[in-house]
């Protein structure tokens, strides 16, 4: 049986995958900030599927927080055999309503966190010749969104580049790029969702279903919803210009109230 970890498991999308990949069979590691929310997750996985479910508490905005998923990932007679980099926060508010340090853990637990457990994972992948990264990314990444979104182009940027280095090693990375999701993000952030239109909400474990699919085919960029990749599609032919004013907008439109 092959072994998955998951980053921000308890909820939303990183709940999602650990349903998902247990019911496929795979071991889990767990990683989340509550431990009795982990612990009652492993619990119920283990007795649905009859997997492993290990559990790690680790706060990812914390150096101590990161390096100790670090010692596990890097833990040879225990393998990972797919990371998936799902840990993320929005911060209410436009720049310089936000603090600088609720910005600067934004992209600690954004990028930072990203960058070091992709790096302590792929050695021992790359060694064993297979395996695989999912860095959860958004939309958000395509669109000039401030903070959040400028983190977000990081993770795709990243992966993407990293992706290219491990070509022929049988290691795959893929950023996925979800759109809205139902999921404790926006009340976590203290953001309205009520004025959001019902079409752009998706489902996490579908999300789930298509990312693993386009992981299977080779994806490195997966933005798994039709309605999603005809916006993004439009975005990519819109002038600059335009596109961050039509964001800025519709941000204040759908976004925080």
């Amino acid at each position: 049986m092959t072994t998955a970890l998951i980053t921000g498991a308890t909820a939303g999308i990183g709940a999602a995958f650990a349903r998902r990949l247990a019911a496929d069979g795979h071991n889990l590691v767990l990683v989340a900030r509550d431990t009795e929310r982990l612990r009652i997750q492993a619990t119920e996985l283990h007795d649905r599927h009859g997997i492993e479910a290990e559990v790690l508490t680790a706060d990812l905005s914390t150096d101590d927080g990161i390096a100790s998923v670090e010692r596990r990932l890097s833990d040879r007679k225990q393998p990972v055999d797919l990371l998936v980099n799902n840990a993320g926060f929005g911060n209410k508010g436009r720049f310089l309503d936000v603090s600088m340090a609720d910005e600067l853990t934004m992209l600690k637990v954004h990028c930072e966190a990203v960058l070091r457990l992709t790096s302590a994972a792929v050695p021992g992948m790359k060694t064993r010749g297979r395996g695989g990264v999912v860095n959860v990314a958004s939309v958000a990444a395509f669109v000039p969104r401030g903070t959040y979104g400028a983190s977000k182009a990081w993770i795709v940027q990243f992966t993407q580049g990293v992706a290219r280095d491990l070509a022929g090693t049988g290691v795959r990375l893929m950023a996925l790029c979800p759109g809205f999701v139902r999921t404790e993000f926006h009340e976590r952030a203290g953001m309205g969702t009520d004025n959001i239109p019902g079409w752009m909400w998706l489902d996490a474990d579908k999300l789930v279903a298509a990312a693993l699919v386009d992981l299977a085919r080779g994806k490195v960029v997966s933005v798994p919803d039709p309605r999603y990749k005809a916006l993004m599609g439009a975005v990519k032919l819109a002038p600059r210009g335009l596109v961050g004013g039509i964001t800025s907008k519709t941000g204040r439109k759908y976004g925080p109230r």
